[in-house]
């Protein structure tokens, strides 16, 4: 693939609002505080859950990425692994919903966009799976 730019189902940079398809995929806390960051867009306007750390929650899914109580890079990439594998398995057994995955784990966790991109390519993506175009430069 490289020297080819082939990017597949970008997700956009800034995600206000939804279509009736559309889930807004986001980073949370071991607590589902949904308090700062994506986590609280997906909390205030996509229905995300106070108490809920993972799964779908009206028009948004969460994955585990950090845990408040242990501070930055609190959750070990093999167990954010984990969840990025039971998040493609629901995307796939959900073939009607496109999925916007933001740049989870990126900020408030304290991961580089070079360590959480790969765990989505470990597995065969479905196309309703849209990703940060940060995600796919990685990919590249």
């Amino acid at each position: 693939m490289k020297g080819i730019k082939i990017w597949f189902n970008v997700s956009p940079e800034k995600i206000t609002s939804l279509k009736d398809d559309e889930i807004f995929v986001f980073g949370s806390n071991t607590e589902g505080r949904h308090g700062k960051g994506a986590a609280l867009t997906a909390r205030q306007k996509f229905g995300a859950i106070y108490g809920q750390p993972r799964g779908l929650q009206g028009k948004s899914y969460a994955i585990v990425t950090k845990d408040l109580s242990k501070g930055l890079r609190s959750i070990p990439l093999k167990d954010i692994q984990k969840e990025v594998v039971d998040f493609i398995q629901f995307a796939k057994s959900n073939q009607h919903l496109k999925f916007l995955v933001v740049e989870l784990g990126c900020s408030l966790a304290g991961y580089k966009v070079k360590d959480i991109a790969p765990l989505f390519f470990k597995e065969d993506l479905p196309d309703n799976i849209y990703l940060p175009k940060s995600f796919w430069k990685v990919y590249e």
